[in-house]
């Protein structure tokens, strides 16, 4: 952040959308690694805690979950820092809707629990399925408008990486900043959290399907 804001600092960019830049900045990434360090660490939650497998009433499925509210917790936190000091630079931190803010976050973290839910079984089957995941997260950094206005894509290619959840959610959160951000058209919280409990409805059948091989294996 501090360097990507630097960057931004150095072109004189001071504003992004009509909201200041480094919350643009402080919105996206944030945003974003919640989803992907959720994500990640719950992918790899099983493998970490096999040895607490031996007590009967622990499941694979406790040992995720779990890793994904310590994640929630743990960027919360990192998001709390990060305000904190962009305050004490004489930004302002507060915004427009935070019920609007928090619904963005919460989308953006339910997704990647949907995805870590997912990549968990599927990794125990294959482990290649998680070397996929890693591959595939660096484009789509560049894709979710973590570092570009999706507003400013042209046609048809803005339609396309509509379909992107991720878009919704970091456009969401930073909509809740400003009621005058020129956020992307067709923007849709309800989409990323369809998209979202999906996804973590075909996790948990995922997880009781192979319960017993997770725990054997």
């Amino acid at each position: 952040m501090a360097v990507l804001g630097f960057i931004y600092a150095g072109i004189r960019q001071h504003n992004i959308g009509g909201i200041d830049t480094l919350i643009w900045l402080m919105l996206g990434l944030q945003g974003y690694f919640l989803f992907r360090r959720t994500s990640g660490q719950m992918s790899g939650a099983i493998d970490s805690n096999r040895a607490l497998f031996t007590y009967r009433q622990v499941t694979p499925t406790d040992t995720v979950l779990m890793r994904g509210v310590l994640e929630a917790v743990l960027m919360l936190a990192v998001i709390a820092v990060i305000f904190t000091g962009l305050a004490m630079m004489g930004h302002d931190i507060v915004p427009y809707s935070p019920l609007a803010l928090m619904e963005a976050l919460c989308g953006l973290w339910l997704l990647g629990v949907a995805l870590g839910l997912n990549i968990s079984v599927l990794s125990e089957l294959a482990p290649e399925f998680r070397q996929v995941t890693n591959i595939i997260m660096m484009p789509l950094y560049f894709i979710s408008g973590v570092l570009i206005p999706i507003s400013t894509i042209p046609e048809p290619y803005r339609e396309w990486l509509l379909l992107n959840p991720i878009v919704h959610g970091l456009d969401g959160a930073r909509l809740a900043f400003s009621p005058y951000y020129h956020s992307v058209p067709n923007l849709s919280i309800s989409y990323l959290y369809n998209c979202a409990f999906v996804g973590i409805a075909v996790g948990l059948l995922l997880h009781r399907r192979y319960a017993n091989f997770m725990v054997t294996k």
